[in-house]
Formats: structure tokens, sequence, C-alpha cells
């Protein structure tokens, strides 16, 4: 049997080795226990960095709030009757989603093109912990910018039209704009998730945008395919953001079109963590 060699003098002299029990060594630096504000943090850190993040949320700034100036100073007081001040950043929105698409994945698959995802995964073993962190942090973003440019659109067409008392409310269409678009940048992130391909998972993302928006017009030419092209025409994402802005209030709010979104989405996310745990890195 061997028998358990004396100390080093450095390591007789050192106070953690002299108070550890048995004469083990015990770090002097105090180890803290992770969580997922940690995952949050370093998350943070990483969106806020990159230069894709800024280029994709600096083009969405400019095609909100750019188209929606434009628009907005070529209406008059009569067209917001019966329509929120919003309106304008409608226009906008059809392509600046797109941006937000494009980001959702990026967050992801970038990592995975460049193999750093083995040294966050590394960081953090837990990756679901990772993925929730990313989820978290991008929608915070997305959403607050998303509502940031709505709102200000908003409020640049009540400065040039007359303020009507009885004018149709705008705040939920800043909120509901905001949420649908963010919703659609996550589901591009769980997408890109379970691609690990940036090329892949946006093209992916575009045929779920304008697929079912091309779609209606050729099955409505058929009797027995009508019924279909009409739902996919209701709840595709250009006329989802119409009902969203009231463009037509006889038919809802959006709030149907939010919904489907949020079960999708959720449905995402669901696969997302499952195949995260089950496949190599």
């Amino acid at each position: 049997m061997s028998t358990p060699q004396p100390p080093m003098p450095q390591q007789a002299a050192d106070p953690a080795w002299q108070a550890a029990p048995g004469g083990s060594y015990t770090s002097p630096i105090p180890v803290t226990r992770t969580h997922i504000g940690h995952a949050l943090h370093s998350e943070w850190t990483k969106i806020k960095s990159v230069r894709s993040t800024m280029w994709t949320l600096g083009i969405f700034l400019l095609l909100v709030i750019g188209i929606g100036f434009l628009v907005a100073s070529q209406t008059s007081d009569e067209e917001f009757g019966d329509v929120p001040f919003t309106i304008p950043a409608f226009f906008g929105l059809m392509l600046g989603q797109i941006c937000l698409i494009t980001l959702g994945v990026l967050v992801v698959s970038s990592e995975y093109g460049t193999g750093m995802i083995r040294t966050t995964f590394t960081a953090s073993p837990q990756r679901h912990r990772v993925l929730a962190a990313k989820m978290v942090i991008f929608f915070a973003v997305a959403f607050a910018v998303s509502a940031f440019s709505i709102g200000l659109v908003g409020l640049f067409t009540s400065t040039l039209h007359s303020d009507d008392p009885d004018q149709v409310p705008w705040g939920s269409s800043v909120v509901m704009g905001a949420l649908y678009v963010s919703l659609l940048g996550v589901l591009a992130l769980a997408v890109g998730s379970m691609l690990r391909h940036s090329a892949g998972a946006i093209t992916t993302m575009l045929g779920v945008v304008l697929v079912p928006a091309i779609m209606p017009a050729f099955l409505m030419m058929s009797d027995s395919l009508r019924t279909i092209g009409e739902k996919m025409q209701e709840y595709n994402a250009p006329n989802a953001l119409a009902q969203v802005f009231q463009l037509d209030a006889d038919n809802g709010h959006g709030g149907a079109q939010l919904g489907l979104l949020a079960g999708v989405t959720a449905a995402a996310v669901v696969a997302a963590f499952v195949l995260l745990d089950r496949r190599d890195v």
C-alpha cells in the first residue's frame, strides 16, 4: 500500500492547504454556483458586441421609421378617421421583419458556423440554459426596438395630422405589432438552432413568410382548395400585420393571427430544446 506523501514546503506554508481536512488542497478563489443570470449576461454581451446586430437593427430602424415618416408625410387628416396613427409603420414592417428574422437566425447559427458554440457549451454545459438565454435576450431586444420604432412613427404621424378626440387608439397596435415581429424572430432563432446553418435557416424562414402569401392565389383557382387558400390568405404574415394595424377592422384586430404565430413559435421552441440535448455539437 502506498503511503500519503508529506506536503511540499510551499504547500505547507499555504493557509488553504493547512486549513483543509486530511491535507487536501482547497482553492482560495471563491467558487460561485452558476445560474440563468450568468447566461443572460453572457448572451447580452454577445448580441450587443457583434456587427450583425448593429447592421440588422440599424436597417430595421431605417426601414420602419424612414418608410413610416415618408408615408405619413404623404397622407391627409381624413385618411386617419378610422385607422390608428401607426398605420404608416405597417409599410416599413413589411420589409423590416426580414431583418429580425435574419438576426434571430444569426444569434444562434453564427456560433455553429464559427465553432464558438463548443466554447459556449464548455463554459455552460447546461445547453438548455444557453438557448433559453439567447431567446430571452433576443426577444427583449427585438420587442424594444420594434415598439420604439412603431411608437415613434405613431407620434410623428399624430403631430402631422389633427388629433381628433374620437381618433382610433393606437397604443395596442404598437404592442401587438412589436409582439408579432418579435415572435417571428424567435421562431427564426428556433429554426436556426434546429438547422444549425445560417443560409438554410434564413431560406426556410423566408419560405414560411412568403409562401403563404403567394400560394392562396393559386389555391383559390380550384373550388376544392378554395377554403384552404382563403385560410392561408387570412393568416399569412402580411395580412396578419394588416389585421394588427386595423387596416380592416371588420375582420378583427389580429388576435387570432397573433395566437397562431405564438402557437407555432412555441412548438418550434420545444423542438429546438429537444434536439439540442439529443445531438452533438
